[in-house]
């Protein structure tokens, strides 16, 4: 399937993997594929978000938030505080030192080198799901290829992944979004 992407696409999918890495998860998701498509602003699937009001790191934030900190919430970090113990502080201490999102990330496969730092990060069952739709929505088109524009029809049509409620919070008219992705994505691949 990879043989039908763009240059820009096969980078939104290594860009992806990489924010997965970054932000300390062990699959790549649809608000992987996100962030990968809004790292490269040059794109046109880039281009018509950001005009819209969302760009790569309000995306992340929202991306953080909507997951939140696994094992703990307020009621553990109030607990703490009481004691004099700021889980905030600590956890910039242990992210300053470990990278990013070290305390979410599964002690197994950093022990293991799987995840930590190379190799393969699989595919959530959603993420999939959109590169399957992104192919049939490029087959829509009657497109020879899959572009960036293809990918973001695939998040777009798949609806329910954490991408989607990105998008939805960031207040996007999917319909309209989709409009100007199936005027715009060139038939030919630049």
């Amino acid at each position: 399937m990879f043989e039908q992407f763009t240059q820009d696409a096969r980078q939104t999918v290594v860009l992806a993997q990489s924010a997965a890495r970054r932000l300390g998860h062990h699959y790549i998701g649809t608000e992987h594929l996100l962030l990968g498509l809004l790292s490269q602003p040059h794109t046109l699937a880039a281009r018509l978000l950001v005009v819209r009001g969302l760009d790569l790191a309000y995306a992340e934030t929202t991306v953080l938030r909507l997951l939140g900190t696994p094992g703990l919430d307020a009621r553990d970090a109030d607990a703490l505080g009481t004691i004099g113990i700021d889980l905030s502080a600590i956890k910039e201490k242990v992210e300053a030192t470990f990278g990013r999102g070290a305390l979410d990330r599964d002690p197994a496969h950093t022990r293991a080198g799987r995840f930590a730092g190379g190799g393969h990060i699989p595919f959530t069952k959603r993420a999939k799901k959109v590169l399957e739709l992104s192919l049939r929505e490029a087959l829509r088109l009657k497109h020879k290829h899959i572009a960036d524009g293809h990918l973001l029809l695939g998040l777009l049509r798949e609806g329910e992944g954490l991408a989607a409620k990105v998008l939805a919070e960031a207040g996007i008219d999917f319909a309209q979004l989709r409009a100007d992705l199936d005027r715009d994505i060139p038939a030919v691949p630049a």
